[in-house]
């Protein structure tokens, strides 16, 4: 070795690059592909996979600190009996107002999730779902979900978050799970409906008669879909009467014209945001102005407005306990019974809504006539006013509001049928909606620091 070039003080001349390498063509490059075949064991928990400020944790949060007693009753299987342990109410309560507030309106879509979906895996907790349990757990407890509802604005009202000092009520028209060409008239109907006793009682025979297991089994189904739909005829041959009489008071023909669906009997043609006419539901939402909570929800099979705003009322104070001191609506609402009656000593609630201007008469809309009450005479006046009118402008940024998120959530069409079932999907909604505003205006009751 060179003792001089390894301790030498002098300057040490730099190394000279070396020639860069040239590639072969020929030679493949080394990468790391992927081998899904590969057998691997891995500690892993499903509460790793989600993150600590997810947003689902705080769904299973409140679902936690919700009383389920009324469900569990309901349970047939218990400790110490033969059966099959059932699904914990719990989880089907958070799945769903879960699905709600991610857009998600189908059983089968929500099934799907709770295998791909890291969240919703979560929630299940490796407990099994199929489609069947979760549709027939959205639609079977309309009154628990009332009861939750009014459970949520309670707690709220606690908070002093919702005062009931203003509501603004509106209505969204949503698309029946029925088609136009399902609406019959009676003949049609009655038709129908011979044909489909026809059709159960020759199953019925063939069934008794069959000796092969599978084929009783694809015949018993057969004929529990003929009688569903002999049911459906009937149903409409019921509600046929009730169009028939709504004709009649609108003076629009003898009702001789009037139709049921034989799909969903209790949905109506009306008029869609969009122009059309179509069968459909009015879903109606009332939530208080100061903090956009709903506090009341109904459905109805009315294509109008009109006559909505006092059954309203009358359920806010039922479930609140109290009246509203305001209401805020369009001028659908606006019937002269509806306002005497809630400006009534009884009620005294001031009413908000515009003064629709009439076309036979050439007074001022605003100016009392002879046979106004005293409750819509005061009304006309007040709406005269700059003040009332600045009030009336909130009814937007509630009621529209809690709307356009509704439908932002994927309320556009229902998949059920029947207004007890429509008005269970409705109650998912405004918990969904109500579940927001609890995390957002009262972070720790749902566990958020």
């Amino acid at each position: 070795m060179n003792q001089n070039s390894l301790f030498s003080d002098g300057e040490v001349e730099p190394p000279q690059p070396s020639e860069p390498q040239s590639h072969t063509p020929t030679a493949p490059p080394r990468l790391r592909r992927p081998d899904r075949k590969q057998v691997e064991w891995r500690a892993l928990a499903l509460d790793a996979l989600l993150a600590e400020d997810h947003p689902v944790r705080m769904v299973w949060r409140y679902v936690e600190g919700v009383d389920l007693e009324p469900l569990y009753r309901q349970i047939a299987a218990v400790e110490g009996h033969a059966g099959r342990p059932a699904a914990d109410p719990r989880v089907l309560l958070a799945l769903w107002l879960q699905a709600t507030l991610d857009g998600v309106g189908s059983a089968r879509a929500l099934d799907r999730l709770c295998t791909e979906h890291v969240a919703y895996m979560w929630l299940c907790g490796g407990v099994s779902m199929n489609y069947h349990t979760l549709a027939d757990f959205r639609v079977a407890h309309e009154e628990f979900l009332d009861r939750l509802l009014t459970e949520s604005v309670a707690t709220l009202m606690h908070q002093d978050v919702v005062t009931l000092e203003r509501v603004a009520q509106d209505g969204v028209r949503v698309r029946a799970s029925a088609g136009s060409s399902s609406f019959r008239r009676q003949g049609s109907l009655e038709k129908c409906l011979a044909e489909a006793e026809e059709q159960v009682a020759a199953l019925r025979e063939e069934l008794e008669t069959d000796p092969g297991g599978t084929q009783r089994r694809q015949q018993a189904a057969r004929k529990r879909a003929a009688r569903e739909r002999a049911e459906r005829v009937a149903r409409a041959l019921e509600e046929l009467e009730e169009v028939r009489s709504k004709k009649e008071r609108r003076k629009k023909g003898s009702g001789t014209d009037a139709r049921s669906s034989t799909t969903d009997a209790e949905a109506r043609v009306m008029k869609m945001p969009g122009g059309g006419f179509r069968p459909g539901y009015n879903v109606q939402f009332a939530a208080d102005t100061a903090s956009q909570v709903v506090v009341g929800v109904d459905v109805t099979n009315a294509g109008s407005d009109g006559g909505q705003l006092a059954p309203m009322v009358d359920q806010i104070e039922r479930r609140c306990g109290r009246l509203p001191a305001e209401m805020l609506a369009d001028s659908d609402y606006a019937k002269r019974e509806d306002i005497t009656y809630l400006g009534g000593p009884d009620k005294g609630v001031v009413v908000y809504a515009p003064v629709r201007e009439s076309g036979q008469s050439e007074r001022a809309p605003h100016t009392p006539r002879c046979s106004d009450s005293e409750a819509v005479a005061a009304w006309r006046l007040r709406m005269a006013t700059a003040e009332a009118q600045k009030i009336y402008k909130q009814r937007a940024s509630t009621a529209e509001c809690v709307n356009a998120q509704a439908r932002n959530r994927g309320l556009y069409r229902f998949l059920v049928r029947g207004l007890r079932k429509v008005r269970a999907i409705a109650l998912w909604y405004a918990l969904a909606h109500n579940l927001r505003r609890l995390i957002g205006l009262c972070p720790s009751l749902v566990g958020v620091a």
